[in-house]
């Protein structure tokens, strides 16, 4: 009997220590943070994963996230500068970079800290929004947007929390107006780009203008250049014209003064010098005249009558 008392003993303390093991054992993981609290008070805070002990049914243990965490907002309107309504749909990328403070100011709630991202995203995409008219929010959608709400959040580090993206899924009109705006956006476009064609066709005239003002002035001058040749080569020709016929004149000149020297020098009796007249005096006629009036001086020559008859018979 006292066997089986002692054997049951021994079984109630294995497996009192096995309970009490089980509860004063923990892990922790490469993605959480441990939080040990001591009668509700933060004891300590665990970074290391690992095999960890706690005192049981006096010191409890929490886990948060280390992990980037997903906030996906509920849609809600907002109004632009211009007051028109828009619809914002996006999402908020967070982590916990205190989990002390995490833990004291939101009790290590999940839930609690997504209400106050919820907050704080919203007032800042609410007074981004209502600086901008619609145009400028449509024209800076992307990028540019996010930067703006990013810099509008403030008060969320208190939480031991951090924002580290907000993106903008939807930023669009409400149904019942969209097709006004679009219409308006597109009467817009089309005036501009009314504008932009005006502006192009009134430059490309200027440059047509100027364009045929310098051609017209280089076609002019190029018929001053051409006339200016002409006239030179002209000049030319008449200079080279004057000077032939001048050498012509000089040649003949200079066969006349070689005859009248070589007949000089042949000292002819008046007989010669006679019929050389007679010669002349055909020549002047040169077949056209019917008369040849004679000098009286060389009448009296007996052979000149017959001379003068046949003259008279070949004209």
């Amino acid at each position: 009997m006292k066997k089986k008392l002692g054997k049951a003993a021994i079984i109630i303390i294995v497996m009192a220590v096995l309970i009490v093991l089980g509860n004063s054992l923990f892990i922790i993981r490469e993605n959480q943070y441990g939080i040990v609290k001591e009668f509700g008070r933060i004891e300590k805070v665990i970074n290391e994963p690992g095999l960890y002990i706690k005192i049981p049914l006096v010191q409890e243990v929490d886990t948060v996230s280390k992990e980037l965490l997903l906030y996906d907002i509920p849609k809600s309107d907002v109004i632009t500068k211009d007051k028109k309504s828009m619809i914002a749909d996006s999402f908020v990328l967070w982590r916990i970079t205190d989990p002390k403070v995490f833990a004291q100011t939101l009790n290590s709630s999940t839930a609690n800290a997504e209400g106050r991202i919820d907050v704080a995203v919203y007032n800042s995409i609410k007074n981004v929004i209502s600086s901008m008219t619609q145009s400028d929010i449509i024209a800076a959608r992307g990028q540019e947007l996010t930067s703006y709400i990013m810099t509008g959040i403030t008060s969320i580090s208190q939480y031991g929390i951090e924002i580290a993206s907000v993106e903008i899924k939807l930023l669009d009109l409400p149904e019942d107006n969209k097709d006004a705006v679009f219409q308006r956006m597109i009467s817009e476009r089309e005036n501009i780009a009314a504008t932009y064609t005006a502006e192009g066709n009134s430059e490309a005239q200027v440059i047509r203008n100027t364009t045929d003002k310098e051609a017209a002035l280089l076609i002019s001058e190029a018929e001053k250049q051409a006339a200016i040749l002409r006239a030179e080569a002209h000049k030319e020709a008449t200079i080279r014209e004057a000077e032939g016929q001048a050498e012509a004149i000089l040649k003949i000149q200079q066969a006349n003064a070689d005859g009248l020297r070589m007949l000089k020098e042949a000292a002819p009796d008046a007989g010669v010098l006679q019929l050389k007249s007679l010669e002349a005096f055909a020549k002047a006629a040169d077949g056209k005249a019917t008369k040849i009036i004679i000098p009286s001086e060389i009448q009296g020559i007996a052979g000149l009558a017959k001379s003068v008859v046949e003259v008279g018979k070949e004209n």
